[in-house]
């Protein structure tokens, strides 16, 4: 069975450590597209905020953005399809969790919002060295991100709630569950609680495009390395964990990669991808 599609996850898997496509990468990308192979990105980030060399490589066709939220046609920019939050679910979401010391981000038709002080100061809200630049540069500045988030419940893509204590994480995490139960709740990143529509998650946004292309599982592969990437390994034909990825990823896959570096994917299309054919 030949491969016809791969969906890729973005950070720890296709980027390098400073957030940049390596050259093995972009040219195990090249060599895919070359042969037929339909490129699907799936990121737990906004459109806008997906970086410009992964926006304008030749032969990218398809994005999944915010776990899932929404799907786009790279070239054009064009959102295919999205899941918007429920209004109910945003006020709920809101009313729980208004006394706790976490602040917010937001995202509306691929564009990210936060709170003044995650962007002065994302350090002190968990943030790695390596991510303190990019929040500062992708995030559209609120000064009171609740009355915004408030004042658009009607048209959110999806709401990051950002907290640097793992205890009150999992403990916010359970009361919003229980406050609601029509949203997809998952964390790409430890600091993060990324909420949206009951129906989005990556191995969503990818069976919108399988069905687009009229793909059968069995021809599509998907790289992963966290616990947002498990639905989408489980739900493709060949599901592919990083040698770095954490332990659900790595039992959620059919094959795990013997080494993660810079050329990690690289490694992994022309190892594995030799087996599978």
């Amino acid at each position: 069975m030949d491969i016809k599609c791969i969906a890729l996850d973005l950070d720890r898997t296709t980027l390098d450590a400073r957030g940049r496509l390596s050259e093995g990468n972009r040219a195990a990308l090249e060599q895919a597209i070359e042969r037929g192979i339909h490129i699907v990105v799936a990121s737990g980030r906004s459109f806008h905020t997906l970086p410009e060399e992964i926006r304008n490589f030749p032969g990218i066709e398809y994005a999944v953005t915010g776990n899932g939220a929404a799907m786009y046609h790279v070239p054009s920019a064009k959102c295919l399809h999205k899941y918007l939050l429920e209004k109910e679910d945003v006020l709920a979401i809101m009313k729980e969790t208004e006394r706790d010391a976490v602040s917010y981000e937001a995202f509306i038709d691929g564009t990210a919002y936060a709170s003044k002080e995650y962007i002065e100061n994302p350090e002190a809200f968990g943030a790695s060295p390596e991510a303190v630049e990019y929040v500062r540069t992708t995030r559209c500045l609120k000064e009171d991100i609740v009355s915004f988030i408030m004042e658009k419940q009607a048209v959110l893509d999806s709401i990051d709630i950002i907290i640097n204590d793992e205890v009150k994480k999992r403990d916010i995490w359970g009361r919003v569950q229980r406050r609601t139960n029509k949203v997809y709740i998952t964390s790409s990143i430890r600091q993060l609680i990324e909420i949206s529509h009951q129906n989005a998650g990556k191995h969503s946004g990818v069976t919108y495009f399988m069905d687009l292309l009229g793909l059968r599982r069995e021809e599509v592969a998907a790289f992963g390395d966290g616990d947002n990437d498990i639905d989408m390994l489980l739900h493709v034909g060949h599901g592919i964990a990083m040698e770095n990825a954490s332990q659900g990823c790595k039992e959620a896959a059919d094959y795990v990669t013997k080494r993660h570096d810079e050329d990690g994917v690289a490694y992994g299309m022309r190892e594995i991808l030799r087996v599978i054919d």
